[in-house]
């Protein structure tokens, strides 16, 4: 129901911004509630504390990030496709919300457990959309039939986050868009010369 109010989304944006400018730690919930233009105890309505509201940032982000990520793929055939259109549309989505990126990429990692577990628990919706693409890759033959989902998986993650990561950590002086069709023709072909 909170999530309906139009402050709650103003809140998760001010939050961002805070959090990618001052650092979580350094993110005091005044500044948030300055950048939001409400006032402190407003802020106490929609969250419990300052790791709620990085929690439910979190949710928010990554809930439309999903969203829009399968919408994207719906229209695509082959699991190659869709793949393709996953990292184009990830690095795309971070390229343009840049304070986003240095939130999802830096801030979240610097958590302690209780808070890195909530995370994962977030993540579970986008892993799903890829263990989906090599699944029905693997049943289509486009993909190796023994393919190791689970390893294949951790492999597309943590390859598209960590060109993510290294593009906000050189200050996004590239284009992180335009190396999708590269990382993705990795991924299907590997390193091998055949």
């Amino acid at each position: 129901m909170k999530q309906q109010k139009p402050k709650y989304k103003q809140i998760i944006d001010a939050a961002v911004i805070v959090i990618a400018e001052n650092g979580y730690h350094h993110a005091q919930v005044s500044k948030i509630a300055k950048q939001a233009g409400v006032a402190d105890g407003t802020i106490y309505l929609y969250f419990k504390n300052k790791e709620d509201i990085l929690i439910s940032l979190f949710q928010e982000k990554m809930g439309l990030f999903v969203e829009k990520i399968r919408q994207e793929i719906a229209g695509k055939s082959t699991a190659k496709e869709k793949l393709l259109t996953l990292i184009e549309k990830h690095f795309s989505m971070l390229a343009v919300d840049q304070h986003l990126a240095i939130v999802t990429q830096l801030e979240l990692r610097q958590s302690n457990l209780e808070l890195r577990l909530k995370i994962n628990e977030v993540l579970k919706d986008y892993l799903q959309v890829v263990d989906d693409i090599l699944i029905a890759g693997k049943e289509s033959g486009e993909l190796l039939h023994d393919l190791d989902v689970r390893l294949a998986r951790q492999m597309v993650f943590g390859t598209i986050d960590e060109t993510v990561t290294t593009w906000v950590m050189n200050d996004q002086k590239y284009d992180l868009t335009s190396i999708a069709p590269k990382i993705h023709h990795l991924l299907i072909k590997g390193f091998g010369a055949n």
